[in-house]
């Protein structure tokens, strides 16, 4: 049974957002400010990524905690538990099937959790960076890199 009456549950689910949350919106801000220009919310081969680089194939994905199964634990669920883990198991499927499909089609496959966007921004940066450097020079094979 949910503590929430039904307008409750409603509200409160409707003010999740899937799109232009505050890490997202954090972590694009510090792109931009670094002259990185790229897409935000781009469909790539069924997969909509929260920020594309299309010149360098590089795809960004930020991953709520919560959401995405890393603190799921520690999160006490009591209403409707078995739904919930479910949900969740299914998200951590899905993203790594994105991975395995981006990566496969010779795309970059970056993911930054909640946490790290918000105490590690810096690092986050420097690492999409860095990935941006390597893509640059060289493809995985070592040959030089064409933007198709």
């Amino acid at each position: 049974m949910d503590v929430l009456t039904k307008e409750q549950r409603h509200k409160n689910m409707v003010a999740i957002r899937s799109k232009n949350t505050k890490i997202e919106v954090c972590l694009r801000k510090a792109l931009w400010h670094k002259g990185i220009h790229y897409r935000k919310n781009y469909k790539v081969l069924n997969c909509h990524p929260d920020i594309v680089i299309t010149k360098y194939k590089i795809a960004i994905f930020c991953d709520g905690d919560f959401w995405h199964g890393k603190t799921f634990e520690k999160y006490d669920v009591h209403t409707n538990a078995k739904f919930w883990h479910e949900k969740i198991k299914r998200n951590v499927e899905r993203d790594l099937d994105n991975t395995i499909t981006l990566r496969d089609n010779g795309w970059i496959v970056l993911r930054f959790w909640e946490t790290d966007i918000k105490k590690h921004l810096d690092e986050c940066v420097a690492e999409v960076l860095r990935q941006i450097e390597l893509r640059k020079n060289t493809t995985p094979g070592g040959t030089p890199w064409k933007n198709q």
